[in-house]
């Protein structure tokens, strides 16, 4: 059996972060649902910005869209080829979405970049992209600002799946996991089902820990501060996962969970070291546990599959990772500044990738388009 199999029997679902039209057409994500039990896709402006832009794999695909609507905007082209490969995915996910009874078998697709502080356009977006891709095994994501809160909440109680993404915060994940809870809320309150809608909370874990060892390195926090270097991340999600613990427990989710409701489960993003010091799978080594998802770039599930370690980590040192944060916090290492920086730069990077991914289409525009 797969280690990334292994995985996903501890409670952490495996999840691929990466989407290519030839790795769809070759059967590549059909081989990691068969050999690995991988149960879901992610995607996001970078992924679809470097599938899009490397090599001829999309160009059939424009030109079959331009043959049909000469002169659309870069836009549309792009929406035409990633709507068909998400279609892709979760077409082969299906089969795992059925036998897992919806609880799993998702792919996610990401709103527009531009829209990430305009609450109401979108949510509007979120439900156009769902009625264009036409999969129950779809998951819209979202950022989880402050905008996209109430997005968040309006989305699910239309009855659509979810990834919230770009949390880096505890409470940004608590503001998050309130509106999923009263997306939910409205519906009963209309009696409409609720059991078969699920919602992710993407909490990127690695670019928290490159932002606090930079600062150490720099000198802040002093000698002191050496010891928190690669601790405070997984600490942070450590935190996020107990919270999580306590409010399953409580009497508003248990109401919801007597009615079918799914728990919106916290996905690990961001799993892939950028520090060459720290162990290649460092982010998937120490965050498993029940009810949790783990999206990996293939690189981080390569090396996963052949060294990984499979254990329950999750709930294992949650007074050390308070300690961690507290010890950050008193040496001025500022994890709250931290996170809401990375947010915005999370925001930044995807509409830079988003402007990027425009211009590659543009130029593959047809000259007499």
């Amino acid at each position: 059996m797969s280690k990334l199999q292994d995985l996903s029997n501890a409670g952490t679902a495996v999840w691929l972060d990466f989407v290519d039209r030839k790795f769809l057409e070759q059967g590549g994500l059909k081989k990691l649902v068969d050999e690995d039990g991988l149960t879901g896709v992610t995607s996001n402006p970078t992924i679809f910005e470097k599938a899009m832009g490397a090599g001829d794999a999309y160009d059939a695909g424009f030109a079959e869209f331009d043959k049909a609507s000469p002169g659309a905007e870069p836009m549309d082209r792009y929406e035409s080829q990633a709507i068909k490969d998400i279609q892709a995915a979760c077409d082969t996910l299906r089969p795992v979405y059925d036998r897992l009874d919806s609880k799993d078998g998702y792919v996610s697709l990401e709103v527009s970049p531009y829209l990430a502080l305009k609450g109401p356009e979108t949510a509007e977006e979120a439900e156009r992209l769902w009625q264009a891709v036409d999969r129950p095994n779809l998951m819209i994501k979202i950022p989880g600002t402050d905008d996209g809160v109430r997005a968040i909440r309006d989305t699910i109680a239309k009855g659509i799946n979810v990834n919230v993404t770009l949390l880096f915060g505890v409470e940004a994940y608590k503001a998050v996991a309130y509106a999923y809870v009263e997306g939910l809320e409205e519906r009963v309150s209309k009696d409409m089902p609720i059991d078969r809608i699920a919602s992710v909370a993407s909490f990127f874990v690695s670019r928290i820990d490159s932002k606090i060892d930079d600062a150490i390195d720099a000198g802040k926090g002093g000698d002191e501060a050496k010891a928190l270097k690669g601790k405070v991340a997984i600490a942070n999600a450590k935190l996020a996962y107990a919270w999580y613990q306590e409010f399953i427990a409580s009497d508003r989710w248990q109401k919801l969970a007597a009615k079918g409701a799914q728990p919106q489960r916290l996905l690990w993003a961001s799993t892939g070291t950028k520090n060459p010091d720290y162990p290649d799978t460092l982010y998937v080594d120490q965050l498993i546990g029940p009810d949790t998802v783990n999206t990996m770039p293939p690189k981080t599930m390569d090396a996963f599959r052949d060294h990984g370690t499979v254990a329950q980590t999750l709930t294992e040192g949650v007074d050390e990772a308070r300690h961690v944060i507290e010890e950050q916090a008193r040496l001025g290492l500022d994890l709250d500044g931290v996170t809401k920086t990375l947010v915005e730069e999370g925001v930044a990077s995807f509409s830079k990738s988003f402007d990027d991914l425009m211009k590659v289409i543009g130029e593959k525009q047809p000259a007499n388009a």
